[in-house]
């Protein structure tokens, strides 16, 4: 898979792209993360890509122009046609079901915005998938592309060491879209606290089992509106 981001800040990426799972990935050919600065496609030298929104209003709004001329010319860089990933606080929010979806692509294009955010025709001209990692707003979308590459890459086939280590993840098909169930290792006990019985007992049917009622009640504990679509509420009407 090839990655491309397009960004005004692509000094936020080193660190993340060159540790842990992120650096393996890439160094072993599993993915190609390109970063390409937006600010090199400005119309003056001083390499301006923002101005005051019209009919005022606080804060500066990034120009059509820079954002156009960059996506036209990484999509040129390499084929096939990528998948255009515009990451703003409108669009749909980001989850598992979309991570292993976008996993399966063979590019993505993930444009990361600042400032007061877009002009709204880059939205109308890209005509790109509007994607969000949340309800809430952070000072730009490189955190959001980041989040959106680390949860997609650790889904590439031999990303992770052991492939089964996605599997049962939360949120995952393997459990029902809910949260993963409780995990231990050594030692059996710590400071008064045991590994369940079960876990010790070599009998893998039975651990599976429950498992399957861990991850059931930790849904239904901490996250019950991931349990609507499978258990709607009765109605009381």
């Amino acid at each position: 898979m090839r990655i491309d981001v397009l960004t005004l800040f692509p000094e936020m990426f080193e660190s993340p792209l060159s540790s842990s799972i992120l650096k393996r990935a890439q160094d072993v050919g599993i993915v190609d993360i390109v970063l390409t600065n937006i600010r090199d496609f400005a119309p003056d030298s001083f390499r301006k890509v923002d101005d005051k929104p019209y009919g005022g209003g606080p804060g500066m709004v990034m120009m059509p122009g820079p954002v156009f001329d960059c996506l036209e010319h990484v999509e040129k860089l390499a084929p096939p046609k990528p998948r255009i990933i515009l990451l703003t606080p409108q669009g749909q929010r980001f989850d598992q079901a979309k991570a292993a979806e976008l996993s399966k692509q063979t590019r993505l294009i993930l444009i990361a915005g600042k400032y007061e955010g877009f002009d709204e025709r880059i939205r109308i001209g890209l005509d790109a998938e509007q994607v969000s990692i949340g309800d809430y707003v952070i000072n730009g979308g490189e955190l959001a592309a980041m989040v959106v590459i680390d949860a997609v890459v650790r889904l590439l086939p031999g990303a992770l060491g052991d492939q089964d280590s996605a599997r049962d993840d939360s949120f995952s098909e393997s459990v029902g879209g809910g949260l993963e169930y409780p995990q231990y290792t050594r030692p059996e006990t710590f400071r008064g606290m045991k590994v369940p019985d079960i876990l010790l007992s070599g009998h893998h049917a039975e651990i599976e089992k429950w498992r399957k009622q861990q991850t059931l009640e930790r849904t239904k504990r901490y996250r019950p509106d991931l349990l609507r679509p499978i258990y709607p509420k009765e109605n009381t009407t």
